[in-house]
């Protein structure tokens, strides 16, 4: 089976320097640079379209745009690719979702796929009127997905749960296809969501070996429900003609970050409740002077970037030797990004992809 690779919307703004924001990290400025307007993200999906990536991730939070919105108008700009959109449940109710799915699948011609947050900053819930603490949140997750399922089904759904409730609700048009789900989180309230929904398991870049763990913690957990997801990776990537000049831009970065910022944005995102985010911090420690965490993966972006907060670094055929340790994991998907994300998707689309595909490890779309 060809390997899958997305690429990355920065609706937060773009930059030729690390954009901060999550996970209740402060955004910064560098996003300023590159505003994100249509216009520029039309160029960057028509880029990752034309380099043959099968997707875009766009994320969800007060501290970038609206996904729904954004990416529908850029499915005008674009033909065949697909919009992997970041949305929390409970801010919208779970009929109505199902219905705007329904929606966009046919206005699209069948290009969503759909990445389900639970939501990993309680202070941020609040301010979008939502006042459930994690755990609830992640069970209020299942309900939603649940009915979401039974609705784009064509049932007709009668549910009276804890946290949500329906009556008699039914979708007079379903979506085709039904939008796959991808779904991540590290603790074990999200690995039971996880296990009866995700169509695909979402993990941030640690090292291989954690990975690994992972991977079989949701394999269990999904084979208890007669279920067999796929997984996928969120990383960050410079790749070059060369390890010296890969590693020469990752320097280029760390440069660019600035000590006071770092340290505030560690003080924010050690607050986190996500235990993801506390995984990613484990990784570097604060500290700028440790982050090659495994052979080519540098954990220097998660200094000033809350979230998917590692790189894969190096030559061309170096990333690709990378992708393949993950591969041989069970890693099927890859969901990549880089600072701008307008070029370094031509530096792997054109530099790394091509291995790959020498390698029969991928096809274009």
């Amino acid at each position: 089976m060809s390997l899958a690779f997305h690429w990355f919307l920065p609706t937060n703004g773009d930059s030729r320097h690390v954009v901060g924001g999550g996970h209740g990290s402060t955004p910064g400025t560098a996003g300023s640079d590159r505003p994100p307007s249509i216009a520029y993200l039309g160029q960057v999906a028509r880029s990752a379209e034309q380099l043959g990536f099968e997707a875009v991730l766009t994320p969800t939070g007060a501290w970038c745009e609206d996904a729904w919105l954004t990416t529908a108008m850029l499915t005008q700009v674009t033909e065949r690719l697909k919009y992997l959109v970041a949305f929390r449940p409970g801010q919208v109710g779970p009929t109505l979702s199902a219905q705007m799915a329904a929606t966009y699948q046919r206005q699209s011609g069948g290009r969503l796929l759909l990445n389900v947050v639970t939501g990993g900053e309680s202070a941020e819930q609040r301010a979008y009127g939502d006042f459930l603490d994690k755990d609830a949140r992640y069970a209020r997750a299942g309900e939603f997905l649940d009915i979401s399922r039974r609705l784009w089904a064509g049932g007709t759904v009668d549910h009276h749960g804890p946290h949500l409730r329906v009556e008699r609700a039914k979708l007079n048009r379903l979506p085709d296809p039904v939008p796959a789900v991808y779904f991540g989180g590290s603790s074990a309230a999200a690995g039971e969501v996880a296990a009866r929904h995700a169509d695909v398991y979402l993990t941030w870049g640690e090292p291989p070996a954690q990975v690994a763990e992972k991977i079989g913690w949701i394999r269990r957990l999904a084979a208890a429900h007669g279920r067999s997801p796929r997984f996928g990776i969120r990383l960050h990537v410079i790749a070059r003609d060369t390890s010296a000049q890969a590693w020469a831009e990752a320097d280029r970065l760390l440069a660019g970050m600035d000590p006071y910022r770092i340290r505030e944005t560690q003080r924010a995102l050690a607050r986190s409740e996500s235990e993801g985010q506390r995984r990613m911090l484990e990784l570097h420690g604060g500290s700028a002077e440790r982050l090659e965490v495994h052979p080519g993966l540098w954990a220097g972006i998660g200094l000033i970037r809350g979230g998917a907060g590692t790189a894969m670094v190096g030559s061309h055929r170096e990333v690709a030797a990378l992708v393949e340790e993950y591969h041989a994991l069970g890693i099927e998907e890859f969901i990549l990004s880089g600072m701008p994300h307008l070029e370094e998707a031509y530096w792997f689309g054109e530099g790394v992809l091509p291995l790959l595909a020498e390698r029969k490890l991928w096809q274009r779309p």
